[in-house]
């Protein structure tokens, strides 16, 4: 059985983590079962809801800090969830801390889930979004000359497609892509795509995400690259890219060798790799390692927005 070891100050945590694969069994329930308490939304930040594509229920949500005023930066974020599961109020926390705090509009999207809606749908549904929020700049008060993307997961599966397609219609320039733990390869060919009692996300979980999503293209060859952002060939002109994962996730080995084509395509990037944590560390927000992980991105995101002024 192949396995890595855990972060010490997780180890010991490792048994309050559910270790049960998603399936189509237990997904119906899964969807219906909150994900813990909501968190505690403070006044200082205003959300208001958009209709983007009304025939596909594409929604997206615009956070922005009471009282600021001009056009501030923009970060659109993809919610995780495996393709299969969450919603855009996952990401209400993140922008009730960020927008006031670095002084930007938040903007998330809901996009349909698989496998009710397989590829290219959910991608299609972020980039409706995404050019939404480009067309309505100033209307929502952001600069369309400084929006990023980010995203967490398959949500920064999402976003790294993103990226991609973006690039190839030329319609919404990006300025930097924010990737946490990104789902991106289908192919589960990686040694760390194979590990056992993987917390969080399990490799029978990823193989059934990536199912759902990818429909009959499942297994072929002919996945395309927005669909898989680890199968693009090309990975020049792209924003600059900061990838984070944890040395104990699934994930681990495609996401450093996204980096470091990315890095090898021209393309400024940050790479962290954190031994010993799992998908998802950012959920042991009580611990040490998890801080950190959160902090090392919120200190790119500052210097990002720095940079574009």
């Amino acid at each position: 059985m192949a396995t890595v070891a855990l972060h010490e100050e997780i180890e010991p945590l490792k048994d309050m983590v559910p270790l049960g694969v998603i399936n189509a069994d237990v997904l119906p329930e899964l969807r219906a079962t909150p994900l813990g308490e909501p968190p505690v939304l403070s006044d200082a930040v205003e959300r208001t809801d958009h209709v983007v594509d009304e025939a596909n229920g594409v929604v997206v949500r615009v956070h922005r800090a009471v009282g600021q005023e001009g056009a501030v930066p923009c970060v659109y974020s993809i919610h995780g969830g495996g393709y299969i599961l969450g919603s855009y109020e996952m990401d209400d926390a993140k922008f009730d801390k960020w927008c006031p705090k670095y002084g930007i509009v938040g903007v998330s999207v809901e996009y349909r889930l698989s496998p009710e809606t397989a590829y290219p749908g959910p991608l299609e549904d972020c980039y409706a979004g995404l050019k939404w929020t480009y067309d309505n700049a100033d209307e929502i008060g952001i600069d369309r000359d400084k929006i990023g993307i980010t995203g967490v997961s398959a949500g920064g599966g999402l976003c790294a497609a993103l990226a991609l397609l973006a690039r190839d219609r030329d319609e919404v320039p990006l300025q930097f892509q924010l990737l946490d733990c990104p789902m991106l390869d289908d192919r589960q060919i990686t040694p760390s795509s194979q590990l056992d009692d993987l917390l969080i996300w399990s490799r029978d979980s990823n193989a059934f995400g990536w199912q759902c999503y990818l429909g009959d293209l499942y297994g072929s060859d002919d996945v395309p690259y927005t669909a898989a952002a680890a199968r693009a060939e090309d990975l020049s002109g792209l924003p600059d890219a900061y990838v984070c994962i944890g040395g104990a996730d699934g994930f681990r080995d495609e996401d450093i060798t996204y980096a470091m084509r990315l890095y090898g395509a021209g393309v400024p990037t940050e790479l962290h790799v954190y031994p010993g944590a799992p998908h998802g560390v950012a959920l042991f927000s009580h611990l040490e390692i998890a801080q950190r992980y959160s902090a090392d991105q919120e200190d790119w995101l500052r210097r990002q927005l720095e940079r574009l002024g």
